[in-house]
């Protein structure tokens, strides 16, 4: 027993020392992971800084002594000159209200098929998911005449359409967008809901809890984080698209946020230090719904990391 008691403190004493060496042979390591993603972060912002500096300066000082050149005055002339010529506050209403319906409709019936699939256990469940995901894979380009022809012959009410038809109006976009996106957002949701504990709808349904109720009062609150992360991605995808409202709208009063750029754009000069103002200001909704949402965002991303 004393051989025992005598034996202990050396034990413990020696184990600090290896921690420390643990600790230590692990700090290079470190310190080269926080370099690589230091560099990547970088590279990613690298255009989006560039695009900000030549914004504030003004292009006769860039043309002389180049973009990478040390600013002699910095203003935000340009910003109010590309907000100004280009009408954003027109396009910005057309994005908002395209982007806006589709990204909520989007996620509503994304969430209801996600439930049926993943938590009623339907039969033929895992062939409808399949069916949903195989959609994204699909190039949008194959579908742009079938739907253009399509949409020419789907009428539509005067309060609906000027042009009396599916084709020249924002149900268009909204409608496209919708199908094309609600499988991505399916996929996702089906898997986060598989992972939300069993014994939560069955303690439901104990209680008498309808189907309903188990969908929009219980599983639908604990896929905030998802939704959150959903949204935020589909808003930026929707907000940015410029290929379908350039097929289904005629009317230049109607197009999205996208086509504004192209009125700073001259006939025979562009002033590419007002086009990168009006660039910054088209990406600053983006940037701001990520800041609202961001801390549902990155939990939505974390999502099952640290499970098992």
């Amino acid at each position: 027993m004393t051989a025992d008691i005598q034996t202990t403190p050396h034990a413990t004493a020696s184990a600090p020392p290896t921690a420390k060496r643990i600790g230590r042979s692990r700090r290079p390591g470190r310190f080269g992971v926080h370099i690589f993603l230091m560099a990547v972060t970088l590279g990613f912002l690298a255009p989006l800084l560039l695009a900000v500096y030549a914004s504030l300066r003004p292009y006769e000082e860039t043309a002389k002594h180049g973009y990478f050149s040390f600013p002699k005055s910095l203003s935000f002339d340009y910003y109010r000159q590309a907000y100004s010529d280009s009408g954003m506050g027109k396009y910005f209403t057309n994005t908002l209200l395209i982007a806006v319906p589709a990204v909520l409709v989007t996620l509503f019936l994304a969430s209801f098929v996600a439930f049926a699939v993943s938590r009623l256990r339907i039969r033929g469940g895992m062939i409808l998911l399949m069916f949903f995901t195989a959609g994204n894979l699909l190039p949008p380009q194959v579908l742009v005449t079938p739907l253009y022809v399509l949409f020419l012959k789907i009428p539509l009410p005067w309060w609906m359409s000027d042009s009396l038809t599916l084709y020249d109006s924002y149900w268009a976009i909204i409608i496209v967008n919708i199908g094309f996106q609600v499988g991505f957002c399916v996929f996702v949701l089906s898997n986060f809901m598989r992972t939300l504990p069993q014994e939560i709808l069955e303690a439901a349904i104990v209680d008498g809890a309808g189907v309903w109720t188990q969908f929009w009062r219980i599983t639908l609150p604990l896929c905030r984080p998802a939704l959150a992360a959903l949204g935020t991605l589909e808003f930026t995808w929707i907000y940015n698209d410029f290929l379908w409202a350039l097929i289904f709208i005629s009317n230049p009063d109607k197009l999205p946020i996208t086509s504004s750029l192209n009125n700073l754009r001259g006939q025979f000069f562009t002033d590419y230090n007002l086009l990168a103002a009006g660039s910054v200001l088209v990406a600053l909704p983006t940037v701001l719904v990520f800041l609202l949402l961001q801390r549902h965002f990155i939990a939505g991303l974390t999502l099952g990391s640290s499970k098992g």
